[in-house]
């Protein structure tokens, strides 16, 4: 009988675990999209005359 008490704080605990995972990867998707660097400045040449003197 025992079981049956515990069942559900297991079950409560499992929900709060599973709400936290959920804000955590919300808060980690809001970072990620704040830190994002957009797809046109990441494709822009820039000259490097090192590169055409061949020297790395």
């Amino acid at each position: 009988m025992p079981g049956k008490g515990d069942e559900p704080s297991v079950s409560r605990s499992e929900q709060i675990q599973a709400i936290e995972r959920e804000a955590a990867k919300r808060r980690l998707l809001a970072e990620a999209e704040a830190d994002r660097i957009p797809v046109e400045e990441t494709t822009q040449a820039i000259p490097d005359r090192r590169w055409r003197r061949g020297q790395h």
